[in-house]
């Protein structure tokens, strides 16, 4: 297992150098200038302008900046917003307990709904269970988080006015009046994210348990006697689960990069939203260490589930 380690992780860091190379390259010769905002204002000469621009590295090659920017990166050091003028460090912080609290709600409840629906649905295949589980799946699927937004906006907000429609980033949690007004404007976006994401889920678990249930290992488990719930949980999950691991690996970095249509929908103030904004200001060293964060994310929660997919099936580490 330590030899499988190592070779995973021998991948993985070069991997992060390129992904690192590629997103500070197609950033910085992306078009728009991150000056543009400056130039209507008539009280800043183009002295001025480009003693800022020295300021911010912008007169420097893109492969010095390049090595600025990685090695500052490495020691905990993502830059200042050129719009905001504040650290880039602090700015993700800021929004990072927001983020957490509605994507990660909307995940950790789409598996609670995902797996034991999922198992359901494949061990009762055809039946009316699994058609009930299968219909929820295809809407879930099939209905953009956007649209399903808006509907819940219009139904729970506009026509019952039982939820706010617009997330209150100024409210703080102090007692328990304010903490049911954060539960009441988090319920419609935690419930968006978690009815797409259990759809998804739902899918991929019945689909792995179904490929595996006509296995020979199975029948011959069957034929010793043992009972469908135990093959089930003995034989057939683990090794269902390898393909799952896999989403669920891929899935989990959005957790800290948030939901970039639904926060936009609601106005929730998470990462989602500040990479967004950032994209249209130009405001690159944001742009660049959310992305880079994210690529991180991706990078390590792949080697978890290479590491997992050898604890599941033995082979895979040959």
């Amino acid at each position: 297992m330590r030899n499988y380690l190592f070779k995973r992780l021998l991948i993985s860091i070069p991997t992060l150098i390129a992904i690192s190379v590629v997103i500070f390259t197609i950033l910085a010769i992306a078009p728009g200038d991150p000056m543009a905002e400056f130039a209507s204002n008539p009280s800043i000469t183009e002295e001025v302008k480009e003693n800022i621009r020295k300021a911010l590295g912008l007169d420097q090659p893109v492969y010095i900046r390049y090595f600025k920017w990685s090695l500052a990166f490495i020691q905990g050091d993502m830059g200042y917003s050129f719009t905001s003028k504040s650290p880039v460090f602090g700015l993700i912080l800021q929004r990072l307990p927001t983020t957490l609290w509605i994507v990660g709600l909307a995940y950790f409840f789409s598996l609670l709904i995902a797996f034991p629906l999922g198992i359901v649905s494949a061990i009762k295949r055809y039946s009316a269970a699994d058609q009930l589980v299968t219909t929820f799946s295809f809407f879930g699927i099939s209905l953009p988080p956007f649209f399903t937004g808006l509907l819940l906006i219009i139904i729970f907000s506009v026509q019952l006015n039982w939820l706010p429609f617009i997330y209150n980033s100024t409210l703080e949690v102090n007692d328990w009046a304010s903490f049911i007004e954060e539960i009441k404007q988090s319920i419609m976006p935690i419930a968006v994210l978690a009815f797409y994401q259990a759809a998804l889920l739902m899918r991929f678990i019945r689909s792995s348990i179904l490929e595996e249930l006509n296995q020979d290992y199975v029948r011959t488990a069957r034929a010793k006697g043992l009972s469908g719930f135990w093959v089930l949980m003995i034989h057939i999950l683990r090794n269902a689960m390898i393909p799952v691991v896999t989403l669920i690996a891929l899935d989990i970095p959005k957790i800290f990069t948030g939901a970039l249509i639904t926060e936009q929908v609601f106005r929730v103030p998470g990462i989602g939203a500040l990479l967004i904004d950032s994209i249209y200001k130009n405001d690159t060293p944001v742009v660049m260490a959310i992305t880079f964060i994210y690529a991180i994310l991706i990078v390590v929660f792949n080697l978890i589930a290479d590491l997992t997919y050898g604890w599941l099936d033995p082979r895979v580490r040959l």
